[in-house]
């Protein structure tokens, strides 16, 4: 099936029927599924250049994606990945800060944001953590950087988990924001996580019943979505979700999102048990920071979590929801700067 065409399968009255009263009118108010672009519109150079002052913008070609990549700074190697619905934009309230004191990386990951977006492969194989983190050496060894810094939010988190495991000599220190390891989070699931985070169940359905739910009114996904995560309101700038919704509403993000969930469900599952049977654990010195409004700090205890999987974890809760780098800017940028600086 033509991937153009995927959303106009059946009638947008089907998903409307499943929100709540009060949002059917806006929701039919929206563009329909069917007539939703295959990939975001061009990017604006005036965005890239207010939310990432001295940054420039690239493409980086890897061996399975081409990669949307901001450049900035001096000094040593630092690379930021972003998490789910969003992009690099994530990071745009620390990225110039940073840039003061290291050479700042910061992609899109394949399948999100301006980054390509590949066909999934056999078992969603090309959206595994490891394709993913396999970007992420190829991208830092293209500026020229073998060993580097790394700090990973959501999904980014978790491609940099795998990052430490299949590439440990890569990594100097890596911190990850607001996760535990997925294969924990799966082996541990109760009503309450389920309910919490229902997209690690939806999107992992078969193709094409999930992209057709949120296709038939991204923005609403979207915004829902960052909403329930977050605890701050305005974290997320007009700005920034302009460009959250730029990138995600588009045929392309939304089905390669739901490729990397089904992967993660799936094979990326095999290959974390895979380490653990092996005793693989991370040696690379690992930050963990959550949020402590959030639902993985209050489900799990994040730093035993780790510990399990890593030879060195320090960590601490911050005073917000899932979105760090949006929510706490400060106080990430302080125990970034600390972290690595250490």
């Amino acid at each position: 099936m033509n991937r153009r065409n995927f959303l106009s399968l059946g009638s947008a009255s089907a998903a409307i029927a499943l929100l709540p009263a009060a949002k059917v009118k806006a929701a039919s108010a929206h563009t329909p599924c069917s007539q939703l672009s295959e990939l975001p519109a061009p990017p604006s150079p005036e965005t890239t250049k207010r939310l990432f002052p001295g940054f420039v913008a690239g493409t980086v070609q890897t061996s399975g994606a081409s990669i949307n990549v901001l450049k900035g700074g001096e000094g040593p190697p630092l690379l930021l990945i972003h998490g789910h619905l969003e992009t690099h934009v994530t990071w745009h309230k620390i990225a110039a800060d940073l840039a003061r004191n290291y050479s700042v990386i910061i992609p899109d990951l394949r399948g999100y944001g301006d980054s390509s977006k590949p066909d999934g492969g056999e078992r969603q194989v090309n959206y595994s953590f490891r394709a993913m983190a396999q970007d992420q050496v190829e991208t830092m060894r293209h500026f020229g950087y073998d060993r580097f810094f790394v700090a990973g939010h959501d999904r980014g988190a978790r491609v940099a988990h795998r990052l430490c495991l299949d590439h440990p000599d890569n990594v100097l220190k890596v911190c990850l924001m607001d996760i535990a390891p997925t294969l924990t989070m799966y082996r541990d699931t109760n009503k309450d996580f389920a309910t919490r985070y229902v997209w690690w169940f939806l999107q992992i359905q078969p193709f094409p019943m999930p992209e057709h739910i949120i296709g038939n009114d991204p923005e609403y996904y979207l915004k829902e979505h960052l909403a329930v995560q977050g605890k701050t309101p305005g974290a997320v700038t007009p700005e920034a979700m302009a460009e959250y919704l730029r990138c995600y509403c588009c045929t392309g993000t939304i089905h390669a999102a739901c490729e990397d969930y089904r992967a993660a469900a799936d094979i990326d599952l095999e290959m974390d048990e895979a380490d653990d049977k092996a005793g693989r654990k991370v040696s690379a010195p690992l930050l963990a920071l959550w949020g402590g409004k959030g639902v993985v700090g209050h489900l799990w205890d994040v730093l035993a979590t780790w510990r399990a999987k890593a030879a060195s974890v320090s960590g601490r809760a911050l005073d917000c929801g899932h979105l760090l780098p949006e929510e706490q800017p400060a106080e990430v940028l302080a125990e970034l700067q600390g972290f690595f600086r250490g």
